[in-house]
């Protein structure tokens, strides 16, 4: 009977009887417009267009529906309205901002971009009609590229583009893609293992149709894109790092601020003090390992011995993600003591592609692209001597499961509870902070199986914890990438050459990394209120089903959820 009470309790908090017909008449008319408004007619463009035109229409029907729904407060709404009108209204907004600031006319990034972003369609080709397609999306590279040209040209009229710091190594992300013999680019991989179902004469037809295309459109394009960056961008791209530096920065980082956290309560000099505090916190539990281990030496020096000692590094990618593998199905093993339902999407573990894999993060998880295809957890396995074992079960928790694909999964599974466009939504501070917070959660799965391992898991940690210090330091309070560098270097045991590409990354995608650490405090924050609060009644499947059954939300919409659950089990 109890477990009834506080049951009806519960939902009684979640839901009202009283539905607002005319605001869940509005709201339902304005996320069918959302979903359903396209500018232009994309099939014409297998690549998308990118062009200002779009972009301003894009941003003016956003601010079209924003006055929609302006006359409703989401009072009379059940909960999911209520959630699905807040989320509405945020990425409206966020739409509306990232054309006032001209986001679109900076596309690149140190790891991301619009080019670098093309190596994600080399796909297998499982049909004729997937050849056909690939063909014709090879055939849209020359203008995609015009199209980014003409941007970012004007990016740089306006002072929004990117500084010549982040460009480290950056030929490589064009170079590769330049070659003489057409079997070499990664973009004929495709067509290497043509399917069963084709015909002789479908398979003849294709292969030449791809080498013309290779020939034609893919290496021209690299080359036009090399000429583009290294006559017209980077020699007038800004030295300064900060996107304070730029015009209207200061406001536009305040902006990525509350865009990344989900909210308006935090200024830089907030998230920078929070992120000292919690650097020396981790530092302290870092230390214990340290000693417990009977090391003689400093800090300093037992970090140097953890980049550079062969014991933690492995001489082949196929080790590697062996080691990926077998840790990703250890935690598989784990799930069903933590979860309540878990996706019924499968994924699997690949190496980062070649041609990105320099300036590429440790690992990624990508998202299913089609319904014939899994989830797929990447691992860079580019100079193994930066990619050590002690860090691989937390990066393997983070973006495997129970980390981002079991979070992204589950949310693509909500077809009949949330609207479409929130089982798309993806927002950092609540992704990357449940990302970061699987890490934790391995904890308790029993996944560190060694002290290295659990300092690798700290130290990753730690690495968030020091996003919030050197992002804000360098686009609020004047770091310089040397200082950025140092103390990423001093407080982690992250390799050098996995420093400085985060850096950049840093550099390039101001207020991005503060969602992760933000996102895991606000979790451990409210399991550890939930904990306090109820007890031996406290039950983490339950937790974790509150957490994530509304799908991906803004972290005060979290909070609500958690208060309203910890108060529906707690009143008498």
């Amino acid at each position: 009977m109890k477990k009834f009470v506080f049951a009806f309790c519960a939902l009684a908090a979640f839901w009202s009887p009283a539905q607002d017909m005319g605001a869940k008449t509005a709201l339902d008319t304005v996320m069918a417009q959302w979903e359903a408004y396209q500018p232009y007619d994309w099939k014409e463009y297998p690549l998308g267009l990118h062009t200002e035109a779009r972009y301003r229409d894009h941003a003016r029907f956003a601010e079209t529906l924003l006055q929609e729904l302006e006359p409703y407060s989401g009072e009379g709404l059940g909960e999911t309205d209520r959630i699905s009108l807040e989320l509405l209204r945020f990425v409206l907004q966020d739409r509306v901002d990232q054309y006032h600031y001209g986001m679109h006319l900076n596309p690149i990034q140190a790891d991301q971009g619009f080019h670098l972003s093309l190596n994600y369609r080399i796909r297998p080709l499982n049909s004729y009609r997937d050849a056909r397609n690939y063909l014709q999306l090879l055939a849209a590279l020359p203008e995609y590229a015009q199209q980014h040209f003409t941007l970012m040209r004007e990016g740089l009229k306006r002072g929004v583009a990117q500084p010549k710091a982040m460009f480290r190594g950056y030929e490589s992300t064009y170079n590769d893609h330049i070659v003489e013999d057409f079997r070499e680019s990664p973009f004929y991989k495709p067509f290497l293992d043509l399917p069963a179902s084709m015909t002789a004469t479908q398979k003849d037809s294709v292969l030449q149709a791809a080498q013309t295309a290779i020939a034609a459109y893919v290496v021209p394009t690299f080359r036009n894109i090399k000429t583009f960056f290294e006559t017209e961008y980077l020699p007038v791209a800004r030295t300064e790092i900060g996107v304070s530096a730029t015009p209207g920065g200061a406001e536009f980082y305040q902006n990525r601020i509350d865009f990344y956290t989900t909210s308006k309560a935090y200024t830089a000099q907030d998230i920078h003090e929070i992120g000292l505090k919690e650097v020396a916190r981790i530092q302290a539990q870092m230390q214990e390992i340290i000693d417990t281990l009977g090391y003689q030496g400093s800090f300093a020096e037992f970090l140097e011995f953890l980049r550079t000692d062969p014991q933690f590094y492995v001489e082949t990618p196929q080790a590697l993600l062996m080691h990926a593998r077998d840790i990703a199905k250890r935690i598989d093993g784990q799930l069903p003591r933590f979860f309540k339902r878990l996706p019924r999407r499968p994924y699997g573990v690949e190496p980062v592609p070649a041609a990105i894999a320099p300036k590429y993060t440790g690992g990624r998880y990508v998202p299913p692209a089609s319904e014939t295809r899994a989830g797929t957890y990447l691992v860079n396995t580019y100079k193994l001597d930066s990619r050590p074992l002690y860090t691989l079960p937390a990066l393997t928790a983070h973006e495997a499961v129970p980390g981002h694909h079991l979070q992204g999964a589950l949310n693509r599974e909500l077809s009949d509870s949330i609207p479409g466009f929130r089982r798309r939504l993806y927002l950092s501070a609540y992704g990357e902070g449940w990302g970061l917070y699987s890490e934790y959660l391995a904890a308790d799965m029993g996944i560190y199986t060694t002290p290295y391992e659990r300092f690798g898991q700290l130290t990753y940690e730690m690495w968030r914890a020091c996003r919030l210090v050197v992002d804000t330091g360098i686009h609020a309070l004047g770091w310089s990438r040397d200082r950025a560098v140092a103390f990423m270097r001093d407080h982690t045991a992250l390799s050098l050459h996995e420093i400085n590409t985060e850096t950049d990354r840093y550099i390039a995608w101001p207020g991005q990394a503060l969602s992760y650490k933000m996102g895991e405090i606000t979790l451990r924050e409210l399991r550890a209120r939930a904990e306090k609060a109820l007890g031996a009644d406290f039950d983490i499947r339950e937790f974790h089903r509150l957490v994530l059954e509304q799908g991906t939300v803004t972290l005060p919409i979290l909070r609500r959820r958690i208060d309203a659950y910890i108060a529906s089990q707690t009143q008498p």
